[in-house]
């Protein structure tokens, strides 16, 4: 069939807005039209060459749509609403089998090629050229096929603008706050960085119980933003941050999650861990950065550093538990959408995100669904 698509096509950009042919779904895949595709940090690194992909590509990797038709074995049908995840877990590796499926490993190796988890690739350019599949999802599409391990079922009531959040900005931001830094009642929180994934993080330290919540950016409107999604504090980000927390905090915050990517705001998030405390890294650096770090706290004081994947989270289990508590009043996700675009705005959408203007937007695809 034919479809519209924003392709990169060399380090760069822009993107492209062209005409595809995509094949049909294979067995275990659907094709799906798409409603709403997130505008994400790691899409916007694929396109500055920060992560190396293979070009072209369709990108996009936060989506949410309906199941058009499902290809051979597939335990989807179609009318279907579902979010679409970006890591294809095949459910059989060792790591799927521990219940890590954030790390699952063939998934991870269809992303690093390009490829759906079955390894074939659906696209074709007017010229010929066979594009690559961004993360399994490509949801900067009118029509995609990913391999049903993308997808989770979501109910038909739910606005798909608000779903298409859950595929991404909520499963890190909120996963890392749930599961990796294990936020419980009483907490002292520090939340850096105030992207989608950040406020996320935010949304669930509050529902956590966390006593203190302390939302840390360089943009003062994401840092007020934060203030009415239920933060108690914030403090721009800075050279004097680190200071500000630990006064703010009584000698640092119990939990910290930080979602930037950049390595020296990792170090400072570190710095402002409370003694006993954990710090979560939840953004992609650059694959050459590195970090340092004072060796002798990290055993005189127990501390604890860890990296967080898709918020260590399972999609079939944690979408469904997070869209409760959207649906319960308990995580206000609509909060984090600061602009809905048309494909063709699409990179006007993208230089936003670059200029730390914008917090989520979405491409509206496909109106009515």
């Amino acid at each position: 069939m034919k479809t519209r698509g924003a392709v990169l096509t060399s380090v760069g950009g822009p993107l492209e807005v062209v005409d595809l042919e995509l094949d049909p779904p294979g067995p275990g895949e659907l094709l799906v039209r798409v409603h709403a595709t997130g505008l994400c940090h790691s899409d916007l690194s694929v396109i500055d060459g920060s992560r190396i992909r293979p070009l072209p590509m369709v990108l996009g990797h936060e989506a949410a749509g309906e199941v058009v038709e499902a290809g051979p074995n597939s335990e989807f049908r179609p009318g279907d609403h579902v979010v679409l995840s970006f890591v294809p877990a095949c459910g059989a590796c060792r790591p799927c089998a521990s219940g890590r499926q954030a790390l699952c490993e063939p998934g991870a190796a269809a992303n690093r090629e390009g490829t759906l988890l079955s390894g074939a690739r659906r696209w074709t350019l007017p010229d010929g050229t066979r594009p690559h599949h961004h993360l399994g999802v490509s949801g900067f599409a009118e029509y995609t096929v990913i391999s049903d391990r993308s997808a989770t079922l979501v109910p038909a009531d739910l606005p798909l603008d608000v779903a298409a959040l859950f595929g991404c900005a909520v499963l890190t931001g909120a996963g890392a706050a749930f599961y990796s830094a294990e936020v419980r009642p009483g907490d002292r929180v520090a939340v850096f960085g105030l992207g989608g994934v950040g406020l996320a993080a935010v949304l669930a330290a509050v529902t956590a119980g966390a006593t203190q919540v302390v939302a840390v950016d360089v943009v003062d409107h994401k840092r007020q933003l934060a203030l009415t999604l239920g933060a108690t504090h914030e403090v721009p980000g800075g050279p004097d941050v680190v200071a500000q927390l630990r006064d703010l905090t009584g000698g640092g915050a119990d939990k910290v999650i930080d979602t930037t990517g950049v390595a020296a705001v990792l170090e400072q998030a570190y710095a402002a861990t409370a003694v006993g405390g954990t710090t979560v890294t939840v953004g992609l650096p650059h694959p050459d950065r590195t970090v340092t770090l004072p060796a002798l706290n990290l055993v005189a004081e127990e501390r604890t550093l860890k990296g967080s994947y898709l918020g260590s989270c399972v999609p079939r289990r944690d979408v469904p538990r997070f869209v409760d508590l959207y649906r319960a009043g308990r995580l206000p996700v609509e909060g984090l959408l600061s602009g809905r675009l048309t494909l063709p705005e699409i990179n006007d959408g993208f230089a936003l995100l670059a200029s730390g203007e914008a917090v989520r937007q979405v491409v509206i695809m496909a109106e009515g669904l």
